[in-house]
């Protein structure tokens, strides 16, 4: 286990914690690109506007998926840091039993809702059996997500980068390979591309718990402590349900603002696909600087480190604007060349519409870092009311632009919906964080004290 994020220099070790998952989360998103590209030059137009019209609906109940991962394995960093192995075990343990919960509800109401939110959304009718039949796959596998993720988060918790890295790229490998065998050799269309993320996915899953239980013995959970008192799930649940909402509630949005795009008709679907797909790619390193963020302030929290959250936090939001600005400047500039690698025959309108969209994106991303910075330093010290707060504020950011700019000014509109959310969301995480950690830091509740998990 490394106690680097600890003892090592502030910046120093967020960034070689994050360089880890940034490559993890590179692979991931060139894999989901090259799901992309497959499907936009192998089937067609409308396949690919299907896949990119169920995104926000994936980022609903996956993202729900994830969240509450992150959010269980929030008290295993604290108890690391805190050097208490009994309390780190029995929120292993906890963390397993809700997460086994959870899944199987997800699997039952994503199911069942797949098809009525489809219509809700008003995917138009020429690419609605695409996006069905790519959406239900992936719902049909939120097992294989869960366990991935779970084994993931518990991993980084205890300082590990490595090994879901190493697995995630062999997932993203086997991703590939399963793509061109289901949809080119096999013919199985856009339900392939599915069947090859939910596959690749359980793999990686797999071996990581495999890895995990042989490298660390003290994840090896015994049957007592799955003996755990209500208290128990009742503190994972206060940090986790806020997380696990706070990325449903942003797909909530994300939701009304594909609705909105949707009434423009296959064609700008079908860009603005592309053009996400991008941007997605552009901003993982923020989104892994962001997560080692909240394993770092967790740890140290747990330590009793509060001088070195601060120093950390402020090092890290001016390195994280810096980097902002140059992948700004990279997406403005290869927006075009990008979308026709994904789009082999994009025509100008496709190609101006994917331009525009990643222009407005990219112009914000230092609101966007100072997101990821903040969010998630208050998350890894406990402060989960207040990012869900912030989301709910970014929901109806979001939902406002996607409603009313999208009426007024077209695709435009809808294209400026992220920046305005970010925004809404900025201006309540980063106050509220420099209010707790300067002004309230000597009322913060002692990490020489933590919740405590019981013995039972």
């Amino acid at each position: 286990m490394s106690r680097d994020m600890l003892t090592d220099k502030p910046l120093k070790s967020i960034i070689k914690f994050a360089l880890p998952i940034f490559i993890g989360n590179l692979f991931q998103q060139l894999y989901s690109m090259v799901d992309t590209i497959i499907v936009g030059n192998t089937l067609s137009k409308e396949a690919l506007a299907g896949v990119g019209a169920t995104s926000s609906l994936a980022f609903l109940i996956i993202g729900f998926a994830q969240g509450l991962c992150a959010g269980l394995t929030v008290i295993a960093s604290q108890r690391f840091g805190a050097e208490d192995e009994q309390g780190l075990k029995k929120s292993v343990a906890v963390s397993t039993v809700i997460s086994v919960a959870a899944t199987a509800i997800l699997t039952l109401i994503a199911v069942l809702t797949a098809m009525p939110l489809l219509k809700a959304m008003n995917t138009p009718a020429d690419i609605i059996g695409y996006s069905y039949d790519y959406i239900i796959t992936i719902f049909y596998g939120i097992a294989a997500t869960m366990l991935y993720n779970l084994t993931a988060c518990l991993l980084r918790s205890l300082g590990d980068s490595k090994t879901p890295l190493i697995f995630l790229i062999v997932a993203s490998l086997l991703n590939i390979c399963f793509d061109l065998l289901f949809i080119i050799v096999a013919k199985m269309g856009v339900a392939g591309a599915g069947w090859a993320t939910v596959l690749s996915q359980g793999i990686s899953g797999v071996l990581c718990l495999v890895v995990m239980l042989k490298k660390f013995p003290t994840l090896r959970i015994r049957k007592a402590d799955y003996k755990a008192k209500t208290h128990d799930y009742l503190l994972h649940l206060k940090l986790a349900m806020p997380m696990a909402f706070q990325f449903s509630i942003i797909a909530v949005g994300i939701m009304v603002q594909q609705t909105a795009l949707n009434g423009f008709g296959s064609t700008m679907v079908a860009a603005y696909t592309a053009a996400s797909r991008i941007d997605q790619v552009a901003v993982q390193f923020l989104v892994s600087i962001g997560m080692a963020l909240a394993v770092y302030a967790g740890q140290n929290y747990g330590a009793g480190s509060l001088d070195r959250i601060k120093t950390g936090v402020n090092k890290t939001a001016v390195f994280t604007f810096g980097i902002a600005v140059v992948l700004g400047i990279a997406v403005v500039l290869l927006a075009k060349p990008m979308t026709r690698l994904i789009i082999a025959d994009a025509g100008d309108e496709i190609l101006n519409a994917s331009q525009e969209f990643l222009f407005w994106q990219a112009v914000f991303y230092i609101p966007l870092a100072s997101i990821f910075v903040y969010r998630n330093a208050l998350q890894g010290m406990g402060y989960s009311g207040l990012t869900f707060a912030a989301c709910m504020i970014e929901l109806g950011m979001r939902i406002f632009a996607s409603l009313v700019f999208a009426r007024y000014f077209g695709y435009t509109g809808v294209c400026v919906s992220n920046p305005t959310a970010w925004w809404g969301a900025v201006l309540l995480l980063v106050p509220a964080y420099y209010i707790i950690v300067y002004k309230k830091g000597a009322g913060l509740k002692k990490p020489d004290a933590p919740d405590k998990i019981s013995d039972a």
